[in-house]
């Protein structure tokens, strides 16, 4: 899916002239336990995935402004690497009315539900919406709008962090640096460069469990002090970084981390899409597709984004 969606964003850089995404290549670094790293390079030769398996030693003379003590090996994906979300969600929204689509702001409530439909959707001020079908893709609200969804749908808090590097040090701007992942003892990620925004460092361990509603962005110290503590480690040079940035996203984790796709269990006109769990948008295009074609019934979507394998998760 992964390849599919690249593929179907370069395709769409072409067609709205404008640029997504920056090929920095990705560096996946393996921690003691590598079983992630192991099961993946079978797939992505599969998926005719370009990627050099790489020792730490050889890591460290391609990167040397990174320390990879722990890091037990890696794999570099050259033809990788970072989109730019807020253009990317532009864009979209920019080709979805240019081709005829409306786009409505509202408060949006599910409507009621009889012989095995839903019979229309209600908008504030007492206004329905009807349609032959209803796709509810709601991130980390899907649970607010469909409780059944609760168990199995957990928005959590997810800190981000941008440092300002020092003038005229190429060594962690895109122009040097891949995009990183360290899948050792503690998962943190990072974007050298960023369209100039700093130095982006954040940690994908799931964070506090919140209501995306209410939720206050501001990151906290202890968030600040645990990047800081992990720049220190591996990269060094960084330790005195100051902070040029913050915010506060959410992550809408699924039971095994996984999409979810599938009909409303009480109504077939009804497909409730989710489980982004923080990799979902640049997966978009592709599954994007798999909607479409589960919707307009084409073709059904795979059962591993069935709601079926969740439940069982949860007994």
């Amino acid at each position: 899916m992964a390849a599919r969606a690249l593929q179907l964003w370069q395709e769409n850089e072409q067609r709205w002239n404008l640029k997504l995404f920056f090929p920095t290549g990705v560096l996946w670094m393996a921690g003691k336990d590598d079983s992630y790293e192991r099961a993946a390079m079978p797939l992505m030769k599969e998926a005719r995935v370009s990627f050099e398996k790489l020792s730490a030693a050889e890591c460290a003379k391609r990167w040397p402004q990174i320390e990879f003590e722990d890091v037990s090996w890696s794999i570099y994906e050259p033809d990788a690497g970072y989109l730019v979300a807020r253009r990317g969600c532009e864009a979209v929204f920019n080709a979805f009315l240019k081709e005829g689509g409306e786009y409505r702001q509202a408060e949006a409530t599910p409507g009621p539900i009889a012989a095995n439909r839903m019979e229309g959707i209600s908008l504030a001020p007492r206004e329905i919406l009807n349609a032959d079908s209803y796709v509810f893709a709601c991130g980390p609200w899907l649970g607010k709008v469909f409780p059944f969804l609760r168990p199995i749908i957990t928005p959590t808090r997810q800190e981000v962090f941008f440092f300002g590097t020092a003038a005229g040090d190429l060594r962690f701007t895109e122009a040097r640096l891949p995009v990183w992942i360290d899948n050792g003892k503690h998962v943190f990620y990072g974007i050298p460069g960023n369209q100039w925004r700093g130095f982006k460092i954040a940690d994908d361990t799931r964070g506090n469990v919140i209501d995306p509603s209410t939720m206050e962005r501001q990151t906290s110290a202890e968030g600040l002090a645990a990047a800081r503590a992990y720049l220190r480690r591996r990269f060094p040079a960084l330790a005195d970084a100051p902070l040029v940035e913050s915010r506060v996203c959410q992550y809408e984790n699924s039971t095994d981390q996984n999409f979810i796709l599938d009909h409303h269990p009480e109504t077939k006109n009804v497909w409730v899409v989710g489980g982004g769990s923080g990799h979902g948008f640049k997966h978009g295009p592709a599954l994007g597709e798999i909607v479409s074609d589960a919707v307009l019934g084409l073709k059904a979507p795979p059962k591993e984004l069935g709601l079926g394998r969740l439940r069982e998760c949860t007994c």
